[in-house]
């Protein structure tokens, strides 16, 4: 298995424009001894296990942020650089946007996004209800500027706190990759209701191949590119043929999907790796016009 450090969001990724980070629409190849590890990796976790895994799972994330509270992300101040449709949605430049940050963690996201933006109203959700609560301890929370909630995107009805079609952008920046797979869907149907006709969804999360899926021990695969830490919690690695048709199935049309390839040095180690990410943006169909 994995730990949290070998796997670390925390660290790596933060995808500031520096040399050696690339837009493709492939993801990287693989050496001959990666590709003969995969061949070899045939053994899934016990059913039994995986149930007890999926049953556990709020539990899971709950207890990875009592361990950590506010310290293992960094705060994202790329995600107006990454992103400039946050801006570019916009009709006019003083409109007031209304964003849903479905799966917020402990607001390392949502505080950078209001301190970056006067004029937007974000609803920030998460899995975790500690997360939730160190969202709403937060000395820049403001209920006239955000409302946050515990919710489980596959099961929770998001329009129990968010008016439907309301959404203007809503952000899924490593989430969708915590949830099951066959889970997946349920999530982004969830999604598409409270967003606008014409809304916008800007994904980023774990890509085929990338160097934290190479690191999992035996043992640790749950499925076909799906697998789980040492701390009880899951992820996936999405390629881009597998993404565009979850959304595509969910109501959504495609506009941007690449793999970003991107070298980091892992300090502890002194070795530098090949981290893969998918960064997508997806809209929902707009309504026909009536003649």
């Amino acid at each position: 298995m994995m730990n949290r450090a070998e796997d670390t969001e925390s660290t790596d990724d933060t995808p500031t424009c520096l040399s050696g980070q690339t837009k493709t629409s492939s993801s990287r190849d693989l050496t001959q001894e990666e590709q003969g590890r995969f061949k070899t990796e045939r053994v899934l976790v016990s059913e039994f296990k995986q149930i007890k895994l999926e049953k556990e799972a709020r539990k899971n994330w709950d207890l990875f942020y009592k361990r950590n509270a506010t310290n293992f992300f960094k705060d994202r101040h790329w995600t107006t650089r990454e992103f400039e449709e946050l801006k570019e949605c916009r009709e006019f430049e003083s409109q007031k946007l209304v964003l849903l940050e479905a799966g917020c963690g402990v607001g390392n996201c949502l505080f950078p996004l209001l301190e970056d933006d006067l004029n937007i109203f974000v609803y920030a959700c998460d899995f975790s209800p500690r997360a939730v609560e160190f969202v709403k301890q937060n000395p820049l929370y403001c209920p006239e500027r955000c409302c946050a909630f515990q919710c489980d995107l596959t099961k929770d009805d998001l329009t129990g706190n968010v008016p439907e079609g309301s959404v203007d952008v809503v952000t899924l920046i490593f989430v969708l990759s915590a949830v099951h797979p066959e889970k997946m869907k349920l999530a982004l149907e969830n999604i598409n209701k409270v967003l606008k006709p014409g809304g916008v969804v800007l994904f980023r999360d774990y890509g085929l191949h990338d160097h934290a899926m190479l690191r999992f021990k035996a043992g640790s695969k749950l499925g076909e590119n799906f697998y789980v830490r040492q701390d009880g919690t899951r992820s996936y690695f999405f390629s881009k043929e597998h993404l565009a048709q979850l959304f595509k199935e969910a109501g959504f049309v495609s506009v941007v999907n690449d793999y970003v390839l991107r070298e980091t040095v892992n300090k502890k180690e002194g070795l530098c790796v090949q981290r893969v990410f998918l960064q997508s943006k997806f809209t929902k169909a707009a309504l026909p016009q009536v003649s």
